[in-house]
């Protein structure tokens, strides 16, 4: 290992260090002190994000090119740190609420970090495929934290085995890549391609493959049928932050195989990216109109949201715009996570035993009752709509700005519809906030009070900043390419 290659993943290197040093602690410790797991865990991620941040703006390949450090890794790094310790913020007080606290929940959480973080900076397929399932697999045991809830146990079950049966056309994928090109590396396959020396067709299959693995772990239609069973029966911390960090972490492969290293698919696969976003819009959007649950509600946009993003995805192949679109799909990550976080602080801050305080219906009166949560609740759903001044709106601007550049105009009118439609359900929680009667109970928590307030302040504020903040984020993938 070269200097080079240990300051590349020095990031990853102290974050499963600290994981494993933290799981033997909670192990060994003879008495118990109270939130120690959960601080220790806090200050690894805030170490893990000093450590990525001397790295940002830094371009170096690392580990004879299996790995890229460069400014789209560094922000995705900061984007997973960040969201971990908001996971951990909301997690503290519920899971002792809910007398599930057991300590080994932090070390898990960290180990999905670390393996986001390397899907982030591979630049080889079979990285690619290591790093879902570091990802993965500490996720299955969180969805199934709750036991013995039959629902927790219901989500962990059908998501390691749709992960699984994901995860084999990944590997089907890289081995049919592999075959077409005589390598698994990124830059290798470029080279390959343009060398002409590369089997197109069955490097096309290979890609097609690869797109069905990944489209399972971000939710797109039609591969999203886990995501509402999951997100309901997991515990809501768990939701919360696979809402957000899986997502995240699932685009990050996506943008990185396919606008890196594939631009001569592009005339294959533009309609197919064309027509997956188009599908999740619209039916994550017109599935959540029907939803009682909050949970199922907020899964249903989750994968509305995965549509919006999968836009940006259509205008590849077109150099001149690309790093427009990976700006923008990045800007759009940071937009869900802060209202996609500040809303499940709601939800958890409402919810009770048993599932009581999930329904639609149970906010009712919020409003009257609670008047600070219910207008964080409001910014976090008029965010979500995508209605100025919000950080919500400012990251549809920036992607239907992009799909209008790339010429694909119906695509753009869809997301506006599709926005438009999904005024009806999110509206639904305003409603019934703010003008029925009711008499909701709210968990008093410090810390779930801090992410509703921080999270609404910053939805706003951040949109007036909003400008300076793409540029930045543009700055950070110039360059990726």
């Amino acid at each position: 290992m070269t200097l080079i290659d240990f300051t590349s993943i020095l990031p990853l290197i102290f974050l499963v260090g600290w994981a494993s040093v933290l799981l033997l602690l909670d192990i060994f410790l003879t008495r118990k002190v109270e939130g120690l797991t959960a601080i220790l865990a806090g200050v690894g991620l805030v170490t893990t994000l000093a450590i990525a941040g001397t790295n940002f703006g830094i371009s170096t390949s690392a580990f004879n090119g299996m790995i890229k450090a460069d400014g789209f890794s560094s922000y995705l790094q900061i984007l997973f740190t960040g969201s971990g310790l908001v996971g951990i913020a909301l997690a503290y007080g519920y899971l002792k609420r809910m007398g599930i606290d057991r300590g080994e929940y932090y070390p898990l959480l960290l180990y999905s970090i670390c393996g986001m973080i390397l899907l982030a900076q591979a630049a080889d397929l079979i990285v690619v495929f290591l790093a879902l399932e570091l990802l993965s697999i500490p996720l299955y045991v969180l969805a199934g934290f709750a036991r013995p809830d039959p629902a927790s146990e219901e989500a962990a079950l059908k998501y390691f085995l749709l992960g699984a049966f994901a995860g084999g056309f990944v590997v089907y994928g890289v081995a049919l890549s592999f075959g077409a090109t005589g390598t698994t590396s990124l830059t290798g396959i470029v080279a390959g391609v343009a060398s002409g020396s590369a089997d197109i067709g069955l490097l096309l299959v290979g890609s097609g493959l690869i797109l069905i693995g990944l489209g399972f772990k971000v939710a797109l239609v039609p591969f999203h049928m886990w995501t509402p069973d999951v997100y309901h029966g997991a515990p809501t911390p768990v939701t919360a932050f696979m809402a957000v960090g899986a997502k995240a972490a699932g685009f990050a492969a996506l943008l990185r195989i396919f606008l890196a290293a594939l631009p001569v698919l592009a005339g294959d696969l533009v309609p197919v990216f064309w027509i997956l976003s188009a599908l999740t819009m619209f039916a994550g959007n017109l599935i959540a109109i029907v939803q009682e649950n909050i949970k199922r509600m907020l899964a249903y946009s989750s994968i509305a949201h995965a549509g919006y993003i999968m836009m940006a995805m259509v205008v590849f192949g077109q150099e001149l715009i690309t790093s427009d679109a990976v700006a923008s799909s990045l800007f759009y990550l940071l937009t869900y996570a802060v209202t996609n976080f500040g809303a499940w602080s709601v939800v958890i801050a409402l919810e009770g035993a048993e599932g009581q305080g999930l329904k639609l219906e149970d906010y009712k009166g919020l409003g009257k009752k609670y008047p600070l949560f219910a207008a964080a609740m409001l910014v976090f759903m008029l965010s979500f709509i995508g209605v100025p001044p919000t950080l919500g709106f400012m990251g549809k601007f920036y992607l239907f700005r992009t799909v209008l550049e790339g010429g694909f105009v119906w695509l753009a009118v869809i997301g506006v519809l599709t926005s438009l439609l999904s005024a009806y359900y999110y509206l639904r929680v305003v409603v019934n906030m703010y003008m029925h009667e009711g008499d909701p109970e709210i968990y008093r928590d410090r810390l779930i009070q801090l992410v509703s307030v921080v999270g609404a302040a910053a939805v706003v504020l951040l949109s007036i900043f909003s400008t300076p903040l793409f540029r930045w984020v543009s700055r950070a993938v110039l360059k990726m390419f």
